[in-house]
């Protein structure tokens, strides 16, 4: 995985590109009216880790390289988009490659807010908004499994062994979403997940939803989020909720860190929006961060959880994959204790470790390869 990449999905006008915009300062369109963003907008962010600053400290280099996530904001999407209503479900398609995706959910009342779809202004409705999206999304998977299971059918007849059991996983697919349940729901081994992998199906992809709630909701003693993630408990399992006032944290980035520190203390918020929805992604997705030590850099690397040690020296470089010989290793933890690299070697700390070394959160790691 070169790096996280989210896709920010939801109705018009519950604060999707004002949440991309406060994630990403990248200014972008937040007109109250719909298909406001038509085309994708993009952001890449660093990922906020305080080790690796401190790995800095300890091992200063000319450059600190932080690991980074992506965030692609599209059109909002309405019911019957997969039937070509508003603009239709072609912004799917821009989304179809991330990681997962952050289904952004209005919790916010707002007199000169309307809600699309059935105009009542003001309200909120959570739950109806999020079925209508992740009907949408449910229906463009269909689509697009209709059309690879006529192909692979086809293929099947005329003998391919391989074609016929892609076949029949895409007829399980098909019969999970006709049931009303997201592809993810349907229990496939490792090797059919690999097989429709192609597909790049929107609802086998991890959900989070981010709640974006008014400031006044954000209170610890306020809990309108609570039957939302109790129901939404029984559809998707996996799925988390991230709190986050978007138009707050849009206002924070007009402040400096001193002050916008202070302000997220007052309200009790120990971490900003993006700090929240980062945590999330790395949870839903079994994430790990590993970093290395260079001549001129220290640099943090995002790697599968399990992942074993050649498969985080091919996210270095693939020629370290291909010739891996072993790893040497110390834990961060431990090598903030030590101090130094000098001193850890010295203390015989720094381990070698073989290919069946399974990489954990926070490893700094020396890849040796042939070549």
């Amino acid at each position: 995985m070169s790096r996280l990449s989210i896709g920010i999905v939801g109705l018009p006008n519950v604060g999707k590109s004002t949440v991309f915009h406060a994630l990403t300062a990248v200014a972008v369109p937040t007109e109250n009216y719909p298909f406001c963003t038509i085309d994708p907008n993009v952001g890449t962010v660093e990922v906020p880790d305080d080790r690796l600053q401190r790995l800095g400290e300890l091992a200063p280099r000319e450059r600190r390289v932080p690991a980074v996530v992506e965030f692609v904001d599209i059109a909002g999407l309405v019911e019957g988009a997969s039937r070509g209503e508003g603009l239709g479900n072609q912004f799917l398609e821009n989304i179809r490659g991330v990681d997962a995706i952050a289904h952004v959910v209005r919790f916010f009342e707002d007199p000169s807010v309307a809600r699309v779809g059935d105009g009542v202004v003001g309200a909120a409705n959570p739950m109806r908004d999020r079925e209508v999206v992740d009907l949408e999304l449910a229906l463009a998977d269909l689509e697009a499994i209709a059309r690879a299971l006529d192909r692979t059918v086809r293929k099947a007849r005329s003998g391919d062994t391989d074609a016929a059991a892609v076949a029949g996983v895409l007829d399980r697919l098909r019969q999970c979403l006709d049931a009303g349940q997201p592809a993810c729901a349907e229990e496939l081994s490792t090797e059919e997940a690999r097989s429709i992998r192609f597909l790049n199906l929107l609802t086998l992809k991890p959900v989070m939803y981010v709640a974006n709630v008014s400031e006044e909701q954000l209170a610890p003693q306020v809990s309108v989020v609570e039957d939302f993630r109790t129901a939404l408990q029984a559809a998707h399992p996996q799925a988390v909720v991230v709190e986050i006032c978007a138009r707050l944290e849009a206002d924070l980035l007009t402040l400096d860190p001193v002050e916008r520190a202070e302000y997220q203390a007052a309200l009790g918020l120990a971490e900003g929006g993006l700090i929240r929805m980062i945590r999330a992604g790395y949870h839903l997705l079994e994430l790990h961060t590993f970093f290395t030590i260079g001549d001129e850099e220290v640099r943090a690397w995002t790697v599968r959880a399990g992942a074993r040690a050649p498969e985080a020296a091919g996210r270095v470089h693939s020629d370290f994959q291909r010739g891996f010989i072993r790893a040497e290793t110390i834990h961060f933890s431990e090598f903030e204790r030590i101090g130094s690299l000098r001193q850890a070697r010295e203390l015989g700390r720094i381990r070698s470790e073989g290919k069946d070394y399974v990489v954990r959160d926070g490893d700094i790691l020396f890849f040796r390869a042939a070549g």
